[in-house]
């Protein structure tokens, strides 16, 4: 967060007029932090709360916040991971066995480890990952067929390092994943996970420009385009939508989405494109980004409308939409007093991704909201703020 965010919100709050009482009931934003944040007591705040005061201003949030990332990865996480930090970062070199890696090993080897990247097996990953990510490393050198497994493992392992919130180790691996992208296809689904990167990272309008010159390059002309093209450019589309209502621009948001939504159309259903569970996309997906928008937006009750309309089995349980997609059911519960049924969607979650819950942050500030509003903590509520690492 720029620490100059309580110069630039008084001297906006100041040209529109405001005085900080009008604007703190315009957003929604308590008078105390206000003062605070604009007399420098303060430096930073929350980017859902920046974004509740942007829009007040009728600013962008990017008018207000230079940068807001996630929290990193503790170093707990960190050392967990090393092994796989490691393999990114080695030159390849033979490690002197008397085989060396083929093409069909590796390949095969890469499929056998795709359902742990999509069924979020962390532990089982922080075993496997490294000597893949060596052998791959080593054939690409020798053998040019190898490019594309490459790219796939690498924006994988961008992917997984993004999502336990180790942003620097993806964004190593993402870059050279692109590198390695032999068609444009490839290369959009690497860079639709750099904008999600770019988003954890609150570096919002980067995210955005990036999604719209990507989604122009590769737009399909709808009578022939194939699903892996059509995923692809909704996937963009999406992550434009998710900077753009991030960055308080909500016609932006939904003009993204209509485009998504008419990528859905020319599919037809929801399908996972050459079994990649990265472009999975269709109606479905599309309904848990609008939900999503309406939970940045503060609109809890058309959170529960929309989540409603969706099908509760339209996901596998391991579904990282689907479990994004709960937690904000969960929050919307929690800011409309519904206690016990953001409990019930924690465990929806917990039983479907036990080792994907406790990395998420979203996660943790849903939880503590509802501990912080009880007096005392049923064994459900005490047994998810351990999993999540809550302090109670």
């Amino acid at each position: 967060m720029s620490a100059n965010l309580g110069e630039r919100l008084r001297g906006i709050r100041k040209h529109r007029g405001l005085s900080q009482r009008e604007l703190a009931d315009l957003s929604g934003v308590s008078l105390s932090l206000i003062r605070k944040l604009e007399q420098g007591e303060r430096n930073e705040t929350r980017l859902e709360t920046a974004r509740q005061l942007a829009h007040a201003l009728k600013v962008p949030t990017t008018r207000l916040v230079a940068e807001h990332a996630e929290a990193s990865a503790d170093s707990t996480v960190v050392d967990r991971w090393a092994p796989v930090h490691a393999a990114l970062a080695a030159s390849p070199e033979p490690d002197g066995l008397d085989e060396p890696p083929t093409y069909d090993g590796v390949r095969d080897a890469l499929t056998a480890a795709v359902p742990l990247f999509s069924h979020d097996r962390f532990a089982e990953l922080g075993t496997a990952l490294p000597p893949l990510l060596r052998d791959a490393e080593l054939l690409v050198e020798t053998d040019s067929r190898a490019r594309p497994l490459h790219a796939r493992l690498l924006e994988l392992t961008g992917w997984l390092m993004t999502q336990t919130r180790q942003f620097d180790a993806a964004e190593m691996a993402l870059e050279r994943a692109l590198d390695d992208a032999t068609d444009r296809v490839q290369g959009a689904s690497t860079v639709s996970v750099q904008c999600w990167l770019l988003l954890r990272r609150g570096r919002l309008a980067e995210a955005r420009e990036l999604a719209v010159e990507w989604a122009d390059e590769v737009e399909p002309r709808m009578s022939r385009a194939t699903p892996a093209e059509l995923s692809t450019w909704g996937w963009l589309l999406l992550r434009m939508s998710a900077a753009a209502i991030r960055d308080n621009r909500p016609g932006e948001a939904e003009d993204a989405l209509r485009l998504a939504h008419s990528a859905t159309v020319a599919l037809g259903r929801e399908c996972t494109p050459e079994e990649d569970f990265l472009r999975t996309f269709g109606p479905v997906t599309v309904a848990l980004k609008r939900t999503e928008n309406a939970m940045v937006a503060g609109q809890p009750d058309k959170v529960l409308t929309l989540a409603s309309r969706i099908p509760a089995d339209s996901l596998k349980p391991t579904s990282n939409n689907r479990n994004r997609h709960l937690l904000d059911v969960a929050s919307a519960q929690t800011q409309l007093r519904q206690y016990a049924e953001a409990v019930d969607t924690f465990q929806k979650i917990r039983a479907g991704s036990p080792q994907w819950l406790p990395n998420q942050r979203y996660a943790r500030d849903v939880l503590g909201r509802i501990v912080s509003k009880r007096r005392t903590l049923t064994p459900d509520m005490r047994e998810l703020a351990d999993l999540v690492h809550l302090p109670v």
